[in-house]
């Protein structure tokens, strides 16, 4: 029996990453000679052990043969006999498909170390195309490497590209694609996920609402403003830079998306855009985002016009505003707010609509307003004897009279 480190450890290990996680493959081993050593046996379609101590993942080797449609339609074998060369063959990249042995020597027989070096993501074996996944997963990988200078090989683009035609995409869960989606928002360029996916014919198929703006520079006209270029990916990019939040990311694609192309008022006052927040929702729903970003997002893209003419906004509206950001028990909102604002994320035109200056201080202007308006006591408003609606009532109003006497003090400073 032999053990061998793999995958992303030996991968990060090479490229100087922190490691996450540990993965092992156990070769010449069955599961009943793992099991009397104390390993927990977890796996149902092929052996997967933790071991006693560590708690780390130790498989069998193993081979699989594809058999049905889409990522799940693969029988899997397992025996003392696969060797290592078998096992690592069956993995996607070439960077993903080199071990180490409990010595520290590195088995590589693709060529996994020489593609690290030349910073390039290349497919293992023509088996690449048996698993539609492997796109999302490679999109993802770029994203994740991109810092360090990372591409995808033209060979394994063609083949993506291939499958793609083969239309096995349509086989991907909304949860194995939201799994991917959300591992590249966490990355430093989640941008690069996308633009390997239009590149490869994907994006149309996985995220159709994106595609549709992202296979060109969206001109749009309006009473206010004509022909300005919008471009979705260099904005996330933008974004990307200064936040991990997820929330801010995706509400920052699909928001966007709405109010761009559907949006026929983007530039007049809104209490409420109803229509740009139930094409959201439809988007979340199909892809299953999970509530809390959901709800986020929805939220953004309704008010997607009333925060770009903020400064112009009655006092009433904004309390409406914050009331439905719900931003009193969920404070952390007025910072993802005031941050997109910051980001210049509602004023997306590349020719610079508004300037940085503007976002920072249309940004603080909201946030300065909020912690005004939070010091308004519930407990003060009960102690007069208010009771039941009237108190949300009267705990506008008071919110109301607050901003419109801390406005007549501070709005100059901001706006003129």
């Amino acid at each position: 029996m032999k053990i061998y480190l793999v995958g992303g450890a030996v991968r990060d290990k090479l490229l100087n990453l922190p490691i996450k996680d540990k993965d092992w493959v156990v070769v010449g081993a069955t599961p009943e000679i793992l099991l009397k050593k104390k390993y927990q046996q977890v796996g149902k379609s092929f052996p997967v052990f933790l071991h006693p101590e560590t708690s780390e993942e130790y498989a069998l080797a193993r081979v699989e043969k594809k058999e049905g449609l889409g990522y799940s339609g693969f029988s899997t074998f397992f025996s003392p006999n696969i060797s290592l060369k078998q096992d690592l063959k069956r993995r996607d990249l070439t960077i993903n498909a080199i071990a180490q042995d409990i010595k520290g020597n590195l088995i590589d027989p693709f060529n996994g170390i020489k593609d690290l070096k030349n910073r390039l993501l290349k497919h293992v074996s023509s088996a690449f195309c048996e698993d539609p996944l492997r796109i999302l997963r490679v999109a993802r990988f770029a994203a994740n490497l991109a810092h360090l200078g990372f591409i995808v090989s033209e060979d394994t683009m063609k083949i993506m590209s291939k499958m793609v035609d083969s239309k096995e995409l349509m086989y991907l869960s909304s949860e194995r694609i939201w799994i991917e989606t959300k591992k590249a928002l966490k990355t430093k360029n989640p941008h690069v996920f996308f633009e390997i996916l239009k590149k490869c014919k994907a994006l149309s198929i996985i995220f159709p609402e994106i595609d549709k703006v992202a296979k060109i520079h969206y001109f749009f006209s309006s009473v206010l403003v004509k022909n300005y270029q919008f471009n979705l990916l260099l904005i996330l990019a933008k974004i990307s830079k200064n936040t991990k939040d997820i929330s801010i990311k995706f509400s920052c694609i699909f928001s966007l998306l709405n109010n761009i192309i559907y949006s026929e008022n983007l530039f007049f006052f809104q209490k409420f855009d109803f229509f740009s927040a139930t094409l959201t929702k439809k988007m979340c729903d199909r892809l299953k985002i999970p509530k809390y970003i959901q709800d986020f997002s929805v939220l953004i893209s309704g008010f997607f016009g009333f925060l770009r003419n903020l400064n112009l906004q009655k006092e009433e509206k904004i309390i409406y505003f914050l009331n439905r950001m719900d931003v009193w028990r969920k404070p952390i909102r007025i910072k993802q707010i005031s941050f997109l604002i910051k980001s210049g994320f509602i004023f997306f035109e590349l020719n610079n609509f508004k300037s940085n200056n503007y976002c920072f201080f249309l940004s603080k202007y909201l946030y300065e307003i909020f912690i005004i308006s939070s010091k308004v006591s519930v407990k003060s408003i009960i102690e007069k004897g208010i009771t039941g609606s009237d108190i949300s009532i009267e705990l506008n109003r008071l919110r109301i009279a607050k901003i419109k006497k801390w406005k007549k003090k501070n709005y100059q400073k901001y706006f003129f």
